[in-house]
């Protein structure tokens, strides 16, 4: 009997010493996306790029010898969800670091939750100019609307299109007014006439109303601050009305689907980008190549922005190892990461300066018209 209970007790310690094994052959990283909801392509988007780079890593030996493991958790693209999610990443200590979310909103909704438990929050995609700030924890790799709204006001609607006067539609949110902010500003400092700014809230379907008050102030452009799934709504909705005007719109529309949605109602739309499909170097070709493989579909900037992020975290964390606070000094002290979307430093405050590529929707296709990132 008592060789028998040494058996066992022998066979627990063997299954406990197993057990503590795989944990620590483990290194996890959270992901907090829209897989569900209005921003659904994005959230997709984001698990396929950052599970594409997870892959790479593992395959090449993972983290200090570790596999990494996402944790994907769904915002649904709301602020709550994203608080919510924040804080059961901070305390499951397995979780060194985050990737996420989508939106600026959500970004700042969580930041202080990161910020207040030492955790890094990494957005690919949040382009408010106070999101990197919030925090020492928190970095964003898009850029902001520092340097987009000045780039689509200058570089786009005066010397692509042309145009004298605008109108701008915007999604009555914190990134949609501080969009339509910095579009506004650089418009009126390069001398091009704003006729009106009329918001819109999300969720909203019946744009007909606002887009009557707008054609009243005659804008020779209209630059719609919205998601591609709004946005295409609002041009389609342009057509119906039998209006004539330019449109033009921050990098939030690039994507397949907006070509899509907006049944041939988009044709002339220009926006930037710093991603471009026909890009031909190597690395960018095989992410594209892979990404569409698996998604059927092709990537977009905001694709692309995730996959970086998830490569240029683990570089970090390799260095640093699996302390949350060092990952942070490896991440902000990161020079030489040349991804998809270029190479990647961060300023002081942690986010990245952009350069940008004309794109305009032509045939139904993304077109690059113009490069200014040389």
């Amino acid at each position: 009997m008592k060789r028998l209970l040494l058996i066992v007790l022998a066979g627990i310690m063997v299954l406990s010493l197993g057990l503590t094994v795989s944990a620590e052959d483990v290194v996890k990283i959270g992901l907090s996306a829209p897989i569900t909801g209005n921003y659904a392509e994005y959230g997709e988007n984001f698990r396929y790029s950052a599970q594409m780079a997870v892959e790479k890593i593992n395959a090449e030996g993972g983290i200090r010898g570790r596999k990494v493991e996402l944790v994907i958790m769904d915002s649904k693209g709301d602020p709550r969800e994203a608080a919510t999610i924040a804080q059961r990443f901070v305390e499951n200590k397995e979780i060194v670091a985050e990737i996420g979310d989508f939106t600026s909103t959500a970004c700042l909704a969580s930041a202080p939750i990161y910020e207040r438990n030492g955790m890094v929050q990494l957005s690919p995609t949040a382009s408010h100019p106070d999101y990197a700030p919030a925090g020492h924890y928190m970095f964003g790799i898009v850029g902001t609307q520092d340097a987009e709204g000045p780039f689509n006001v200058e570089y786009i609607a005066q010397e692509y299109m042309g145009l004298d006067s605008v109108a701008v539609i915007y999604i009555n949110n914190d990134w949609g007014v501080v969009t339509k902010d910095r579009f506004v500003e650089s418009a009126k400092e390069k001398g091009l006439e704003v006729t009106t700014s009329q918001p819109f809230f999300e969720g909203e379907r019946d744009y007909n109303a606002v887009l009557t008050k707008i054609r009243e102030t005659n804008p020779d452009g209209i630059y719609i601050a919205a998601m591609y799934n709004e946005a295409s709504l609002i041009s389609r909705q342009i057509d119906n009305l039998g209006w004539d005007v330019e449109m033009l719109a921050p990098s939030s529309v690039f994507s397949d689907n907006f070509i899509d949605l907006a049944g041939g109602s988009a044709e002339g739309l220009a926006t930037n980008t710093f991603f471009a499909l026909n890009d031909p170097t190597p690395k960018v070709q095989a992410f594209i190549a892979e990404f569409k493989e698996r998604a059927d579909r092709e990537p977009n900037l905001h694709a692309a922005c995730a996959y970086d992020a998830t490569l240029m975290l683990a570089e970090a964390i390799e260095r640093a190892g699996f302390d949350r606070a060092a990952i942070r000094d490896e991440l902000a002290n990161t020079q030489d990461f040349v991804g998809v979307t270029g190479k990647l430093v961060f300023t002081e405050q942690g986010d990245i300066v952009r350069k940008y590529k004309i794109m305009v929707v032509e045939d139904n296709e993304w077109v690059i018209k113009e490069d200014y990132t040389k």
